[in-house]
């Protein structure tokens, strides 16, 4: 039988043609999860990539992803730990750290007002100016 004349409602009832029609459809359930389980593999593989610093996701390719099994929530067991080895392995599809150009934002200061001593006697007369503009 054809594709589509196994997708369309069966005509008669005949018991072949039913049991022909369920071991297609389960086929091709079965080839939807395998392809929903490899792209779900690629997403986690490439999120934790990203993580490591990989510079080109293309690197990727390099990486033997047909072992690689999702557990029962629908994650990669030690994909961590994958990454690092893959790291270690090929260390120039990462990006190395710059001693130069630090990735960590500065340090949070809570504002403060100038103190008197620390302006110059222009600032000092404007800051006194307002103040006394204000108190009227």
């Amino acid at each position: 039988m054809t594709e589509n004349a196994l997708l369309a409602e069966p005509t008669n009832n005949s018991v072949d043609e039913l049991r022909a029609r369920a071991e297609f459809l389960e086929r091709k359930l079965n080839d939807f999860q395998q392809q929903s389980d490899t792209r779900l593999v690629r997403a986690e593989m490439k999120a934790e990539a990203i993580r490591a610093g990989m510079i080109d996701l293309d690197g990727l390719k390099l990486l033997d992803l047909s072992a690689v099994k999702l557990n029962e929530k629908g994650e990669i067991d030690d994909a961590s730990g994958m990454m690092a080895r893959f790291k270690k392995a090929k260390p120039w599809l990462f990006g190395m750290p710059s001693s130069s150009n630090p990735l960590s934002a500065p340090q949070a200061q809570s504002p403060r007002q100038k103190h008197a001593s620390e302006m110059t006697n222009a600032e000092y007369a404007l800051a006194r100016a307002a103040l006394l503009k204000q108190r009227y």
